[in-house]
């Protein structure tokens, strides 16, 4: 009999190569408004970072602090939150867990 070796946990990413580390979590963040309720343009200049987005990948928590967030979760977050960051083209905010406010 061979002895079970144990194979390193694999993250699904929803087709990205990043992997966050310890209770770290990535965010896409939502579109920002591209116009108010009443049909006013807003310029790139005067738009408001968003504050929700969808998680896309998750780190595996800290030693009897698992994430409590999961891929596809849509979140909000602090306004200032986060590190923001560019891979193949896309915006992403990365962010520790604490730092989301609440799951929609």
């Amino acid at each position: 009999m061979h002895p079970q070796t144990e194979q390193p946990k694999q993250f699904n990413t929803m087709s990205v190569n990043i992997r966050p580390l310890a209770d770290r979590v990535l965010v896409e963040p939502a579109a920002a408004e591209e116009k108010t309720a009443s049909g006013i343009i807003i310029p790139d200049s005067a738009k408001e970072k968003p504050q929700r987005g969808t998680v896309v990948a998750v780190g595996p928590g800290k030693k009897d602090e698992p994430t409590t967030v999961k891929e596809g979760d849509t979140v909000l977050y602090g306004k200032y939150s986060g590190t923001e960051l560019q891979f193949e083209g896309k915006d992403y905010m990365i962010m520790r867990e604490a730092d989301i406010l609440a799951i929609l």
